[in-house]
């Protein structure tokens, strides 16, 4: 009996602590929302808001690209990229090229020396000897063909012998003047068994293979140079992505050594065919040349695939704090023991696609008028830690 008793003491003691737990946690409740609305608000002095020299906009309505984010390289097209080498081989004489070395179009690159040229020209000369005299007897038994004095096995072999030279000359010409010699040169006695070789086109030095005394074959590239004013980005887009690419659209693009330096090209190619990788390479003519881009660069890139009018708000506006987006609003000048107050509320807001410095916001809280805001557009960091600072102080009181 009495453990039945005590029992129900007990049964009886919570019926009637839980609602007055209840009851008085409730109010705690709403001090913590009520708290937490005020910890949105920041009050700054006059000596305060003057040394954070906060100014007030509007969120405006501006145009922003839609933008498709890719990655790629700096690149040339094949045309402009240029191996030297010399069709008949050689040993390096000289050369003082480095990768790097910029040159101009005629510029010296490279010396070359191979004994078997000297035979070359010594055959050319011999050829050149020759004409005269076969052009003579040529010119000779054809008119005394023509007169019938001569016989036609006469007349047939001095033609032979005159066009098989011409021939012979006309094929060492070519050969020589593929090696690169003067042919000036050659006819006025100037054999060489050197030949230099001088850049085709403007441009930098983008490898050496080879060093002084070194053996280059016919097949051997002896330098790389590579013609950077025509540089573009080539980008890879997958495959899903490449309905909304078309030529002609913005690209903004930047460097990983600068990634908040962004340049400008435009889409000029679209490729047909899909990779491996399940990418299509798209080509961007740039739009300015910059000396600091070199082939083979990685870029990060945007590709503008449209374009709409949003609500947007300065990038020095919006700060970033517990995972989420705020701006400040301005609310009002008041007065507190004869000192001006400034009251700022903090907004959250939803970011969007960004653009020249610019970024679309949307109102977390939807009964909130976008137009109404007068939005703090510097200082709002300077705002954000003084927001926090005064939580701090609270919490610590």
């Amino acid at each position: 009996m009495k453990n039945i008793t005590f029992n129900n003491l007990i049964c009886l003691a919570w019926v009637i602590l839980i609602p007055l737990l209840t009851s008085c946690s409730q109010p705690e409740g709403e001090s913590e929302k009520e708290e937490h609305t005020e910890g949105t608000k920041v009050e700054l002095t006059q000596a305060q808001q003057d040394l954070a020299a906060i100014t007030i906009g509007k969120i405006e309505k501006r145009t922003i690209g839609s933008e498709l984010r890719v990655s790629g390289i700096i690149d040339v097209p094949p045309q402009s990229n240029i191996s030297i080498n010399l069709p008949y081989g050689g040993f390096v004489k000289y050369t003082e090229m480095l990768p790097g070395t910029r040159v101009k179009k005629g510029q010296f690159l490279v010396a070359i020396e191979n004994p078997q040229f000297i035979q070359f020209q010594q055959e050319y000369l011999e050829g050149l000897a020759n004409r005269e005299y076969l052009k003579a007897d040529f010119e000779r038994q054809s008119s005394l063909y023509d007169e019938k004095v001569a016989s036609g096995k006469s007349f047939q072999q001095a033609k032979s012998a005159y066009l098989s030279n011409e021939a012979k000359i006309k094929s060492m010409e070519a050969r020589l003047k593929l090696i690169g010699f003067d042919l000036s040169q050659v006819q006025a006695g100037n054999i060489s068994a050197g030949v230099r070789i001088y850049s085709p086109e403007s441009g930098s030095i983008r490898e050496v293979f080879t060093n002084v005394g070194k053996y280059v074959g016919p097949q051997d590239a002896i330098m790389n140079i590579t013609n950077s004013e025509d540089l573009h980005v080539e980008l890879s887009v997958f495959e899903d992505d490449i309905p909304m690419v078309a030529k002609g659209q913005r690209i903004r693009f930047s460097l990983a050594n600068s990634p908040d330096n962004w340049r400008e090209a435009e889409v000029f190619l679209v490729g047909s065919g899909v990779r491996e990788d399940r990418t299509v390479t798209v080509h961007g003519h740039l739009k300015e040349e910059s000396a600091d881009l070199l082939p083979g660069m990685y870029v990060s890139a945007r590709i503008e695939t449209g374009s709409h009018a949003v609500w947007a708000a300065p990038d020095e506006s919006i700060v970033r704090f517990g995972g989420k987006h705020f701006v400040f609003a301005f609310l009002e000048k008041s007065t507190e023991n004869d000192q001006p107050i400034y009251v700022y509320d903090m907004v959250e807001v939803i970011k969007g696609i960004s653009e020249d410095g610019y970024t679309e916001v949307s109102l977390a809280d939807s009964s909130l008028n976008v137009n109404a805001i007068n939005l703090v557009t510097h200082g709002a960091f300077t705002l954000l830690a003084k927001s926090k600072n005064s939580e701090e102080e609270g919490h610590g009181h």
